[in-house]
């Protein structure tokens, strides 16, 4: 049993103001396997006071001072690398190979491609007689996931710490141990007290605290689109700057001229990937109708090999969600599908056979599905598939379009061209073309409702700077 009741406040572990544990839940078990304190509006307090505090001399730290900070944080946490793997599989039940290769991979690739960018980037602008100065924005507050847990602290913290920002955390409290463990490795690495502040807590007792406080900066959000809205809520009176990444419901556009075999089982597997819990999943895939028949046999056979079970066994390719709340909630859109009339083609209710215990969802495609359905239009964040049929370009991309999420899209085709002219017409932050994997250098963000700002890279400092123009600098 894992015992996380400290907060990270000014370098030191330190207990809660007022006690007010939580147990924090494994969903492969059921069982209780961790404890954490949920922090209060005091405790916020003392956290911003810290980092105000440390920006004064954090922002004036050199670049070669925070590259080696940076170096010191990815050998920090090349040590503790596993520990968070176990961590991250414990607290959401992802697969031991998911936990290791994808999400502890993510946060240490996030840390390393911010000390690479680090390294050559330009923070004056010269426009003579004149210059512009990118200077770092202040206290920033962080609000991150439990789907993607470590990924979303690193390539949060990574940016600000590179350009010189202090930073309060509060990680998802649903899953709350690898962000523990991650302010362990910060704690390793030698970051100055007062620059990385970490308080467990939920929406209410510290999200709004550190929205509403007059003494941070810029809050970052990666969460719903209906918490992210109450978050730039909160922060209105106080006119910070809000970036958010909210919610998907990414289409993924088969043409008539795709590999239909290797486009069906890529976006199959693609949606079923960390359990279809992932903003940018490729949950609605568009398939010529004349097409349609054909592929939903791939996807039902492609359904049938994925191996739900144990996060620990081998041959697990797929955990349970996170929580009984999301069980409920993914359970209960199944049956909406259902109801609505959409054709169910494999999956559908229930636990996949022979488990009893844990939070797991059956691999569930639905076909004949068109995009006023709930199935169409809710981001139901589980391995739940919505296949709809089109009968030409121009509709594929009006159906596609036809949502309040903007996150990512992906189009398949054999025709290059062809895909990147209709890549060109979709309104999304980033569209994927026949399986192309973005790396951790391109900008990861949203359109509409699915969020502002963009995270990664190089792109990933801009948020996080102000600019300041000096007139007659050089005169």
């Amino acid at each position: 049993m894992r015992e996380y009741t400290q907060f990270y406040i000014n370098g030191q572990w330190v207990e809660p103001d007022s006690p007010n544990p939580l147990d924090v839940i494994n969903p492969a078990t059921e069982a209780v396997c961790a404890h954490i304190s949920l922090g209060a509006e005091s405790d916020v307090d003392k956290a911003v006071a810290a980092a105000r505090k440390a920006f004064e001399s954090y922002s004036q730290s050199s670049r070669e001072q925070r590259i080696a900070l940076l170096e010191s944080l990815v050998e920090a946490y090349k040590k503790r690398y596993q520990d968070i793997a176990e961590a991250i599989s414990e607290e959401m039940g992802a697969p031991t190979k998911l936990a290791v290769e994808a999400q502890a991979g993510a946060g240490l690739g996030h840390l390393m491609q911010a000390l690479k960018v680090l390294r050559n980037f330009d923070f004056e602008e010269g426009m003579e007689p004149h210059r512009v100065f990118k200077e770092p924005i202040g206290v920033c507050g962080m609000i991150t996931p439990w789907n993607w847990p470590v990924n979303q602290i690193s390539c949060k913290v990574a940016p600000a710490l590179a350009v010189g920002c202090t930073m309060v955390l509060k990680p998802s409290e649903v899953a709350p141990l690898s962000g523990y463990l991650f302010s362990q490795v910060m704690d390793a690495a030698g970051v100055p007290a007062g620059v990385y502040n970490m308080i467990n807590g939920d929406g209410a007792g510290v999200g709004t605290a550190l929205s509403r406080h007059p003494g941070v900066d810029m809050m970052s959000f990666t969460g719903s689109t209906r918490a992210g809205s109450l978050v730039a809520q909160n922060a209105a009176p106080t006119v910070k700057r809000v970036t958010q990444e909210l919610g998907g419901k990414s289409p993924n556009i088969l043409l008539d001229d795709a590999d239909l075999e290797a486009a069906v089982t890529g976006g199959v597997m693609h949606m079923y990937h960390n359990t279809g819990q992932s903003c940018n999943a490729p949950s609605r895939m568009l398939v010529p109708r004349a097409k349609l028949a054909e592929a939903e046999a791939i996807a039902a056979r492609v359904s049938e090999t994925v191996v739900a079970g144990d996060p620990k066994a081998e041959s697990t390719t797929m955990g349970p969600v996170v929580s009984e709340v999301q069980f409920d909630k993914i359970q209960g859109l199944i049956e909406k599908g259902i109801a609505e009339g959409a054709k169910l083609v494999c999956g559908g209710p229930g636990r996949p056979e022979g488990l009893e215990k844990g939070y797991f969802v059956r691999p569930t495609v639905f076909s004949e599905a068109n995009n006023q359905m709930t199935i169409a239009r809710e981001e139901i964040f589980g391995p739940v598939l919505t296949m709809i049929p089109y009968d030409s370009e121009e509709e594929a991309i009006s159906i596609a379009n036809d949502t309040d999420y903007g996150l990512a899209a992906y189009v398949q085709g054999g025709d290059l061209e062809r895909s990147r002219k209709v890549a060109s017409r979709i309104r999304a932050g980033s569209v994927s073309l026949n399986g192309a994997n973005a790396g951790m250098n391109v900008p990861f963000g949203g359109y509409k409702k699915s969020g502002n700002g963009r995270e990664w890279g190089v792109h990933g400092f801009t948020d996080y700077l102000e600019l300041k123009a000096v007139a007659g600098y050089e005169s």
